[in-house]
């Protein structure tokens, strides 16, 4: 076993997790069976430079999981040969957009082979919702969630009373949120959320300066749509230009009837509304970035090519910090911020 055994001393995924995944993924490749010996606690301490209570707390758990047996005058020897190859993750995301999809990502790149994640788009709906964690409440060891759903309206709420009753049912120490959090359900094991009115404020006032040569801001806010957005993204922005002094407006698209204004910085949502505006700059006299500014909402390369101001969050950071976070069995709540990059646009 010794031989099959790989450790890595650069990792923060404390070393007696490792040793058990180790030893649970070797059972699973066949590589040890059921009545082996393991070597002793001794034997893996000096062999990969672990202390005793490190190799004695890794047995402890998998003899918890009946992986291992104990025998005195005897030994330690493999119990079982069918062990779960993996803990198994349901990740439920409400829109299969690029940004969701980066968290993803970036949340299983860091956990590795010795976990399942299953993917699953509940696309907003409270129903599909409901349906989706009623098949899986006893299947899997962690719940990840992205909690945004829509109302009757297609307005965004946090969680409804029917997925809050739900979520209330699940272990506690198994349910962990990402990108949103939900202040009716505590003591989660972790929440790694953005604080949409907080950081928005927080973001645009380190940029004050630069902002500020512009006369008015307008805010394109889609109220009503199938993938509905945080409303604190509204507030934080009215609560931003009242504090300031801005002149400002939210309008709910670039439609038709909408007229470009010169000294005017915009900040748009929907990608639809930012190819939109786009367009109309290039038509008028207007110089982007001189006498009218944008200002885009979650980064992507395109947007960083074509010169484009952004308010987004690190969602790589958001995967990966929740996914050690869960390796290294740590309950948390931690905020990713998001902030104003600036760039040719402003």
């Amino acid at each position: 076993m010794v031989d099959h055994i790989k450790l890595d001393f650069n990792s923060r995924v404390p070393k007696y997790t490792q040793l058990i995944e180790a030893i649970i993924h070797n059972i699973y490749l066949g590589n040890v069976k059921t009545g082996d010996k393991v070597p002793s606690i001794n034997t893996l301490s000096e062999e990969f430079y672990l202390s005793r209570n490190t190799v004695e707390r890794a047995f402890k758990e998998l003899k918890k999981q009946n992986v291992l047996a104990s025998y005195p005058g005897r030994g330690t020897f493999i119990a079982k040969s069918q062990v779960k190859a993996a803990f198994k993750i349901l990740f439920l995301v409400n829109k299969l957009s690029p940004f969701k999809m980066k968290i993803f990502k970036s949340f299983t790149e860091e956990l590795g082979k010795n976990y399942n994640v299953d993917l699953q788009c509940y696309h907003c709906d409270e129903s599909l919702f409901l349906e989706l964690l009623k098949k899986a409440k006893y299947t899997y060891d962690y719940f990840v969630i992205i909690p945004h759903f829509r109302t009757e309206s297609l307005r965004h709420i946090s969680v409804t009373e029917n997925t809050l009753k739900a979520l209330n049912t699940l272990p506690k120490n198994k349910l962990v949120f990402l990108d949103n959090k939900i202040d009716a359900v505590e003591n989660v094991l972790i929440e790694s959320y953005q604080d949409y009115e907080k950081d928005l404020i927080t973001s645009l006032e380190k940029e004050y300066e630069k902002l500020s040569k512009y006369k008015k801001v307008v805010l394109v806010y889609p109220l009503s749509v199938f993938y509905p957005y945080p409303h604190k993204i509204k507030s934080g922005f009215i609560k931003y230009c009242v504090k300031y002094n801005f002149d400002f407006q939210v309008i709910e698209e670039v439609g038709d009837a909408f007229k470009l204004s010169k000294d005017t910085l915009y900040i748009t949502i929907e990608e639809s509304d930012l190819v939109s505006l786009v367009h109309q700059i290039r038509k008028s006299n207007l110089v982007l970035g001189e006498n009218v500014g944008l200002i885009s909402y979650n980064d992507t390369s395109l947007k960083e090519l074509l010169e484009i101001s952004v308010l987004t969050t690190n969602f790589k950071k958001m995967g990966k910090k929740t996914a050690k976070l869960i390796k290294e069995g740590k309950r948390k709540k931690l905020n990713i911020p998001f902030k104003l990059i600036i760039r040719a646009s402003i």
